[in-house]
């Protein structure tokens, strides 16, 4: 998911940038490595910057680019989608 979604999702469209603070700050058992850019990009701000970030998604099987962006279009997740 993006930042923007999960923002959208909880009835705050425009509150991308305070969901990515949540993820930085938030209980580091959740699942946040899944949580990118509108455009695929990962986050600066993830605990051991965007290496980690790409370390954990390719862990899950996930392709990152060499600029560390995933392909949002093939990836992207929604809640109203069929598991």
């Amino acid at each position: 998911m993006t930042y923007g979604q999960i923002a959208a999702l909880c009835g705050a469209a425009y509150a991308a940038w305070e969901v990515g603070q949540i993820a930085h700050f938030g209980h580091p058992d959740l699942p946040w490595q899944r949580v990118v850019s509108k455009s695929g990009g990962l986050a600066n701000g993830f605990p051991g910057g965007r290496l980690e970030h790409k370390k954990q998604l390719e862990a899950e099987c996930i392709q990152v680019s060499e600029d560390y962006e995933v392909n949002v279009s093939e990836l992207l997740w929604s809640p109203n989608q069929a598991p």
